[in-house]
């Protein structure tokens, strides 16, 4: 057998082998250190990352919305203010609005989807077709996304630039949302003029911040914070090349709240209507008419002259003369009321009389008895009253067909020697609510003033002294506003009750379905029904033959009125020449529909064959009143309740079978028997 011996060829050693590299201490060094760097670096690129995607997160997110997306703010409807079509009778109640929100676009471009090449002649047509006077290259040149052009841009502007634009963007390759329609609503008034100074508007441009509307003052401002709604959004998605979806909606918007009012289109239309005639008939300053239901409070019209048209509201605030005829004078003007306080006084004496009883003194006067009137000093007063004709005697009757002065002067100095002035002043104030704001939901309600004794004015004049009372007592040295004197003669109409004056019917929110209704009832009882009914019937000589206001008889009705002519205060003192006349009353005299107050505001001093001298309330105010009444009475289906009491030329006219014909006839016989004249 034959051996390999080729092992013993070799030499063996103790040194023991390996077959893993032998690595020096130099090769690992270099080792860490790549491995380090490698970490480090991928520790910035974490960190870069973390710093991206968390900490600057909302930054880039921003950064990649506005170059692909544009949010913009969706319009609500701001809410509408309704009729009352409820006051006529026999007829469904249905919704007519004073003011509706139109349907506007704002016209927008985003400049950076515009090849330059074709921006002069898109801005060309823009101007052409919009008939713009400004200079909007600049908006062409932004760097934007969003560039508003022109603003309140109809339904067929919008559609006309849409046609010609699609046909422009598919030819020269542009995308078509390059340009886009925001919209928005605009305030329209379908009946004009209507009711302008107690709507008014909202301006064109919205707040900054907000982008809500700004009112300019009346039911727009007072209930502003029910008629606002919330705005939606929107994202319009956008490529600078191509084009993509542009219609998500994110939050969709809220429209707001209804307002449904006690006025009636149709008797607002009425009051204007011959309010403005009967001013310009005397060629008066202005004048204004409100019309009040005596039992609930609810106003039925308030009618301005010269009008204001809150479409054009710009015009009126940028001319001086014309700002004026924006307020809302039945509630911001204040006048000195004159004839019309008379009832009211003589109401206050027969209250006199029976707190007098009360504490077992005889009564200061009565109604039937004859009082010497032609007597006119009263203490503290350096000029005595007059009346307009001199009277030796009246009762209480005459004393308000005749409108005297002296004879509601002699009852209140009667008062003050028996009950004092602090008890004279208190029932103007809480019987008829005179110094107090009436509540109604108008801003700018001028609360009047009624002198205080003990107390003085800013420029330390005393406000009641000796003479006070007597000026009271005829409608001077107080100040009033018209709602305040509906308020005071619902006190007769209703039966004694002082109630509150409201325009407010119910209010409707749309997005939570709430229904929030305003009903006025009776407050207080402030006078008995007998004191009432002598007052009523007082008046109603007013507007017969014989009183100072024939002119404002109803026709096929019985009416119960007062006139006033007051002097107006020019230059601190009484003018002759200038003068505040009005009439207030209610038909019918029984049960009435209305109280209605009709003022002209410096009528000229005229005299015109079958009218009279023009200054006269019987004469300018009261034939308003008479055609105002009429035509509501017959709007609102009333029947007549005095189908003889017609003038005298008119056929249905029965002297005697007329409403208050008799009655008339023998107070005259009474006049005459102690007057010895006509």
């Amino acid at each position: 057998m034959k051996h390999n011996n080729r092992s013993s060829k070799f030499k063996t050693t103790d040194t023991p082998t390996s077959s893993k590299p032998t690595v020096s201490f130099e090769g690992r060094y270099r080792f860490v250190t790549i491995a380090i760097f490698v970490v480090f670096l991928f520790s910035i690129l974490i960190i870069q990352f973390y710093k991206i995607q968390v900490i600057e997160y909302e930054k880039w997110k921003s950064i990649a919305k506005s170059q692909h997306q544009t949010v913009i703010k969706e319009p609500f409807k701001r809410g509408v203010f309704y009729s009352n079509s409820s006051i006529k009778k026999g007829h469904p109640e249905k919704l007519q609005p004073f003011v509706v929100d139109v349907l506007k676009y704002h016209l927008f471009i985003d400049p950076m989807m515009i090849p330059e090449k074709v921006k002069k002649q898109v801005q060309t047509v823009f101007i052409t077709s919009l008939e713009l006077k400004e200079d909007i290259s600049r908006h062409f040149n932004k760097k934007s996304r969003s560039r508003k052009i022109t603003s309140w841009i109809s339904a067929r502007k919008k559609q006309e630039i849409e046609n010609w634009w699609f046909k422009f963007a598919r030819k020269n390759k542009i995308p078509k949302n390059a340009i886009f329609f925001v919209k928005d609503y605009q305030r329209s008034y379908p009946f004009g003029h209507m009711l302008g100074q107690v709507l008014h508007t909202v301006r064109e441009n919205r707040d900054q911040k907000t982008h809500q509307a700004i009112p300019t003052g009346g039911l727009e401002m007072f209930f502003h914070k029910e008629l606002k709604g919330k705005e939606g959004k929107k994202v319009i998605l956008r490529s600078p090349r191509y084009e993509l979806d542009s219609d998500l909606m994110q939050e969709p918007p809220i429209d707001g709240s209804d307002i449904y009012l006690t006025i009636n289109h149709c008797v607002q239309a009425i009051a204007e209507e011959e309010l403005a005639m009967g001013v310009k008939k005397v060629g008066a300053k202005g004048g204004f008419a409100v019309m009040m239901d005596p039992y609930t409070g609810e106003i039925w019209a308030i009618a301005q002259y010269p009008f204001f048209n809150p479409a054009n509201y710009r015009n009126y605030y940028n001319d001086p003369a014309l700002i004026r005829n924006t307020k809302n004078q039945a509630i911001t003007d204040c006048f000195e009321p004159g004839s019309t306080m008379k009832p009211i006084t003589i109401a206050i004496a027969l209250k006199a009389n029976e707190e007098l009883i009360k504490q077992g003194k005889r009564p200061i006067f009565s109604p039937d008895e004859m009082m010497r009137c032609d007597l006119s000093k009263f203490p503290g007063r350096k000029q005595p009253l007059y009346d307009i004709r001199t009277h030796k005697y009246l009762n209480m009757y005459m004393a308000i067909q005749k409108s005297s002065n002296i004879y509601p002067a002699r009852l209140v100095q009667k008062i003050i020697e028996e009950l004092g002035a602090s008890w004279y002043r208190q029932n103007l104030v809480e019987m008829f609510g005179f110094g107090n704001k009436t509540g109604i939901e108008l801003p700018y309600e001028n609360s009047g003033l009624v002198p205080t004794p003990g107390k003085t004015y800013a420029n330390g004049i005393i406000e009641w002294s000796a003479p006070t009372p007597y000026s009271l007592a005829i409608g001077y040295n107080l100040t009033v506003n018209s709602i305040q004197m509906l308020r005071a003669y619902s006190v007769f109409a209703n039966g004694g009750y002082l109630i509150k004056p409201t325009i407010l019917r119910k209010i409707i929110r749309k997005d939570e379905s709430i229904q929030i209704s305003e009903k006025n009832y009776k407050q207080k009882q402030v006078l008995p029904p007998h004191i009432i009914a002598e007052i009523i019937q007082a008046m109603k000589y007013a507007t017969k033959v014989g009183g100072s206001a024939p002119l404002a008889d109803v026709p096929g009705f019985s009416e119960v009125g007062k006139t006033s002519t007051s002097e107006k205060i020019i230059g601190g003192k009484y003018s002759k020449t200038k003068h505040f006349s009005s009439f207030i009353g209610f038909v019918p005299a029984k049960d009435p529909k209305f109280v209605l107050f009709v003022g002209i505001d410096e009528p000229e001093k005229i005299y015109i064959p079958g009218l009279g001298t023009t200054h006269f309330g019987g004469t300018c105010a009261a034939p308003v009143f008479r055609e105002i009444s009429k035509r509501t009475l017959q709007y609102v289906g009333a029947k007549p309740d005095d189908p003889f009491g017609y003038s005298r030329k008119d056929p249905r006219y029965k002297a005697q079978m007329a409403d208050w014909g008799t009655e008339v006839e023998s107070l005259k016989e009474i006049y005459q028997k102690w007057n010895g004249k006509p």
